[in-house]
């Protein structure tokens, strides 16, 4: 695996907060028309239906519309789940949240922290989008790599906004549907910020190294989210992050799974209905994921994709 690949696995793994965005050169943002293949599953018990959306959580216009089947999911849904409730993501007191979790407890700086060719690397990245490491100087490795690879993704177009998650955050309000979150934000920072520090320089080093491979990962785990395809996903970036990196996939992904299961089955016994849950897609994947922990008690699973039957109906 490219290690840049578990900075790229945050945009399906973790919401984000507001960071150090830097803007490299644009890259070609590859038109698309038709909708995406939702990763959209649905976990029932005796009474209630709870799906499970796979989100990414940065995306371009013209990834909308949605699937019908994404459309009928929250029609039928009474509430909706993401990984951080709507109203703490506009909270005045997340910005300090995350400045916090991304600056040094000792006084340290990056500066002092990055080895000196890593530095240099970065200080000349920055120079060319007419920034400088004085401005992300407070900021911790991992925090500097999310911001470049948001940098990245921007670039080719792509926008926290547009992301799943914040259109179905909108939508649930236009509805007066009843919203709420898995965790808080600490809890998510917390799990960004206890990556191993060596993981943390490595990580960066490899983006400044070749920010085009970046370019090039976030296209693809783009396209390979927008066809649907389980099975890539979770061998190509989820596996190989579990592989490669397991500190922070235990971190940014087993743990959290782990902590969400039981306030999933509490809305499966709850007596309000059913319930839309919205999450990076990655929590959702292989036998660590949160649909195959649902399976394991017991619980009706099956995926919902009209148009992965309709390619099995009519193959190319």
């Amino acid at each position: 695996m490219h290690p840049i690949k578990p900075l790229l696995v945050a945009l399906l793994i973790a919401v984000g907060a507001p960071g150090h965005a830097v803007e490299p050169q644009a890259g070609v943002v590859v038109a698309t028309t038709d909708a995406p293949v939702p990763l959209l599953w649905k976990v029932s018990d005796a009474d209630n239906h709870l799906y499970l959306l796979g989100s990414f959580h940065m995306l371009k216009p013209d990834d909308y519309p949605l699937s019908p089947d994404v459309d009928a999911a929250f029609a039928d849904a009474e509430s909706l789940l993401f990984e951080i409730a709507p109203s703490e993501l506009t909270a005045p007191e997340t910005i300090a949240s995350f400045q916090a979790a991304t600056g040094y407890e000792d006084g340290s700086t990056l500066s002092q922290v990055l080895p000196a060719d890593t530095l240099a690397k970065l200080e000349k990245l920055l120079a060319a989008s007419g920034s400088s490491v004085a401005k992300v100087d407070a900021a911790e490795p991992w925090a500097v790599s999310l911001g470049l690879v948001m940098g990245v993704s921007q670039a080719m177009g792509f926008r926290q906004e547009h992301g799943l998650d914040r259109h179905f955050m909108a939508r649930a309000a236009e509805a007066g549907k009843p919203v709420a979150g898995l965790e808080d934000i600490d809890a998510q920072l917390a799990a960004l910020d206890g990556v191993p520090h060596a993981e943390q320089v490595f990580e960066l080093d490899e983006f400044l190294t070749d920010p085009g491979k970046a370019m090039a990962e976030f296209r693809a785990l783009h396209e390979t989210w927008r066809a649907g395809d389980a099975d890539t996903l979770d061998r190509k970036f989820r596996q190989e992050m579990a592989d490669e990196s397991p500190t922070s996939y235990r971190l940014v992904n087993v743990d959290r799974n782990n902590a969400w299961v039981p306030l999933l089955e509490a809305r499966l016994a709850a007596p309000e209905g059913d319930t839309l849950a919205v999450v990076g897609a990655l929590h959702l994947l292989g036998d660590d994921g949160v649909v195959e922990k649902l399976r394991a008690k017991g619980y009706a699973v099956e995926r919902i994709c009209s148009a992965c039957v309709e390619q099995k109906r009519n193959p190319q």
